[in-house]
């Protein structure tokens, strides 16, 4: 018989533990339980118990322990909600605890869009579970049977004799439940827990469906709110970092004494990683600009930008897989009555996170403390004790807001350059990063060249499609802070690299389109990195990974094929669909957009602007989104001004509208971005798009005038992802937009003014 252990009663007694039978829990992780609380150090949470998940106060109220945290959509509301929905209370009356180590479960951070689809589970669960267990303790002080209580506004009473009521507090408040759920096994996304209860029935839900505000705007308006940039520790020391001019260059020598004179400065080297700290940021700052630094020769390691492309295409496959076959579409494309053929490019793109990453690391003898801004705390903890060969348990990471993530970026990196260097000095650190380092060494999602090829029958039908991407790996970093290797830290101290699989989500490399062609080839290849570690080039997850790129093709291409034909987009995109959840959406959104059909194409509009509109369709892990996008391109100028989107999406059972419309709004506007402004550049030696003026995004003159959402509620299916899919729609719908209006194709992002003044120019 395994053995459970209770956290909280660990934390009672540091030499104290209560135990009962339940799954099984390794030695090791009683003695590290046992070790940690010895030395004062916060015990995690178990995921067997049911306190590790819903805690009842003294005051009625309740505490959700979520161990996601949130991005900026507003995933706490849609927790508390969910909570409060099981336990019948009001969802203010729900605080929601997310992403401290200490507190919270391992659930994976945040990632693929899994906060609702995946991370309220285990919390519903256990909400339904702690419901239970009050009722059969009001039922035994009551003396009456459980079936004749009822539950309401915080308290379990008799439903013939509503004033014979007890309150949650009366029953539990300040007490834990020290009851045992049955966990999965895993952690990260897919862990689980349950216990004797049932969730409710949909049909009886109270809260969830309804719009319940953002409890974390006034703050933010009002600055009241605290950011990971505002976190202090006495005796703190701040830092920063000083990056190599050419990409992969070493510093040969380092003259501290050229910082001598500013107070406090102190200079820490280990390999290529070089970081001065003071006890004022603005002498840390002083001292990074007055370092003097011979750095070494390297040669130079990117092509010219101008050969990106060219690049990708001729460079060796690392891997190649097909993702997807069915039938057998070379033949059926040979055989064709019609074949039709486009290549796409997709630059590299930054995360360019409002501000740069930030980081405080108090390392001690006994273990350390990190606040990070990361989205994967949990991930943190483990990274950075491998990092400083510490146990996990001894590892408390808090994550507080950041400037924003949508992956892994900066703020991935910031936690082990502070963790080194508070071990180093012997003092909490507060590392920083200025806005060059931000944009420029930043992980970027990767640069890419789709090839796709299509043939038609007599009828204007598809008999065959073969989609084939080429790009650096999105996983060159890994998604997660988990492995110290994946830091700049450890790889400009020489660290090794990771070996780990880069090509865990096959699927992912192909556009998840969902049309019913009889015949199609869905491959990827993947190509080595330009520099393989600590490259301002480095690779990784960005938001809806991969996404917009795959879908821009995929959708730009299916919108050739329908001008091929002479149909109408709509129309030809219904002719090949057979899923109704697809049909529903497109047929939702043209509706709300007042499409009229007609092949796509330029109408002889006199006057130096023109207008046009486009559609696109998608899938993402179970949701269904698509769009209409209605634009205006002058010109004179090249400028794309987006009027009018229409978006619909379907992500199954909807649990805060309000929420939910804000947020597709939001990937609606930050696609957008991607589509019309965003590219990395550089040059042969390193990043050169350090700042908002050489890396410019969409700001709030620019942003589409207009946006219409339209939500399609199921509740008989589970929710599925909302905060990424929406952005994967923007590209295509406006380069279909635009050759409607224009009749030029943009195969190639962003579609700046000068690139789209150089395609009619061509046209």
């Amino acid at each position: 018989m395994g053995i459970q252990l209770s956290r909280r009663g660990a934390l009672r007694s540091a030499g104290v533990l209560i135990v009962s039978a339940g799954l099984p829990v390794s030695l090791d992780a009683v003695l590290a339980v046992r070790e940690a609380a010895a030395q004062g150090v916060p015990v995690p949470p178990l995921p067997g118990q049911l306190d590790s998940y819903i805690a009842v106060h003294a005051d009625g109220g309740v505490t959700a322990f979520f161990g996601k945290i949130d991005g900026g959509q507003g995933l706490d509301v849609a927790i508390a909600q969910i909570v409060a929905e099981e336990l019948d209370l009001p969802a203010e009356r729900v605080q929601v605890v997310m992403g401290d180590t200490a507190r919270t479960v391992n659930q994976g951070g945040a990632s693929n869009a899994s906060g609702v689809s995946q991370g309220s589970i285990p919390l519903r669960n256990a909400a339904a579970e702690a419901r239970l267990l009050l009722v059969e303790m009001a039922a035994g002080r009551l003396g009456v049977p459980v079936a004749a209580l009822s539950v309401g506004d915080g308290a379990v009473f008799v439903a013939a004799e509503p004033a014979r009521r007890l309150p949650f507090a009366e029953l539990v408040g300040g007490r834990t439940f020290n009851a045992e759920v049955k966990w999965n096994g895993r952690y990260g996304n897919d862990l689980n827990v349950e216990g004797r209860a049932r969730p409710k029935a949909i049909a009886d839900y109270k809260v969830v469906g309804t719009a319940v505000p953002r409890r974390d705007i006034a703050d933010k308006v009002f600055a009241r709110h605290d950011y990971v940039t505002d976190i202090k520790v006495p005796g703190m020391l701040h830092a920063r970092m000083l990056r190599a001019p050419v990409a992969g260059a070493q510093p040969v020598s380092v003259d501290e004494a050229s910082v001598r004179d500013i107070p406090g400065a102190r200079v820490v080297r280990k390999g290529g990683f070089l970081a001065v700290a003071a006890p004022r940021e603005w002498d840390a700052i002083r001292a990074a600009q007055a370092l003097k630094v011979e750095w070494s020769a390297a040669p130079a390691p990117f092509p010219d930008q101008a050969g990106l492309y060219d690049h990708i295409r001729a460079a060796p496959v690392t891997k190649r897989a097909v993702a997807m076959q069915q039938g057998d579409a070379p033949a059926a494309i040979a055989g064709a009555a019609r074949v039709i053929a486009a290549e796409y490019e997709w630059p590299f793109h930054s995360h360019s996170s409002m501000g740069p990453g930030c980081a405080v690391a108090d390392v001690r003898a006994n273990g350390a403390r990190i606040w990070t801004g990361s989205q994967k705390p949990h991930a943190v903890r483990d990274g950075v004790a491998k990092f400083l060969g510490l146990r996990p348990e001894a590892v408390h990471t808090v994550w507080v807001t950041g400037p924003g993530s949508y992956g892994r970026n900066d703020a991935g990196d910031t936690p082990f350059d502070a963790a080194f260097l508070s071990r180093e000095l012997g003092a909490p650190v507060r590392v920083q990063y200025m806005r060059n380092e931000g944009h420029g060494w930043d992980t970027k999602s990767p640069a890419s060249v789709q090839r796709v090829r299509a043939g038609l029958d007599a009828g204007g039908r598809v008999v065959g499609i073969q989609f084939e991407s080429k790009s650096f790996s999105r996983t060159n970093i890994a998604t997660s802070e988990a492995d110290p290797r994946d830091s700049l830290a450890s790889q400009l101290m020489g660290g090794g690299l990771n070996p780990q699989d880069t090509y865990l989500f096959p699927g992912d490399f192909v556009p998840t389109e969902p049309y019913a062609f009889p015949a199609r080839l869905m491959a990827w290849e993947t190509i080595p990195p330009l520099l393989d570690r600590a490259s301002p080039l480095r690779t990784s997850h960005l938001r809806d990974p991969l996404g917009p790129e795959l879908i821009f093709a995929a959708e730009s291409f299916v919108d050739e094929l329908a001008s091929a034909t002479g149909a109408d987009p709509v129309d030809f995109r219904l002719r090949h669909l057979r899923e109704e959840r697809d049909i529903a959406v497109l047929r939702a959104i043209t509706e709300k957009a007042g499409w009229q059909p007609r092949p796509a194409g330029p109408r002889g509009m006199p006057g130096d602007v023109a207008s046009g509109r486009g559609v696109s369709l998608a899938r993402r892990d179970g949701t269904v989104v698509g769009l209409v996008a209605e634009v205006e391109v002058d010109r004179r100028s090249g400028n794309i001004r987006v009027k009018r989107m229409v978006v619909g999406q379907d992500c199954g059972l909807i649990i805060n509208p309000d929420g939910l419309r804000r947020c597709v709004e939001n990937a609606l506007v930050y696609g957008t971005s991607r589509a019309l402004r965003e590219e990395v550049t550089f040059d042969r030696n390193n990043v050169t798009s350090v700042d908002w003026a050489t890396y410019p995004i969409l700001d709030i003159t620019e942003a589409p005038e207009m946006v219409e959402v339209v939500l399609i509620n199921r509740p008989d299916i589970r929710p599925t992802g909302a905060g990424e899919p929406a952005v994967r729609t923007a590209g295509a719908a406006i380069a279909n937009a635009v050759f409607d209006a224009t009749g030029v194709r943009l195969r190639r992002g962003p579609f700046t003014p000068e690139r789209v003044k150089a395609a009619m120019a061509g046209a």
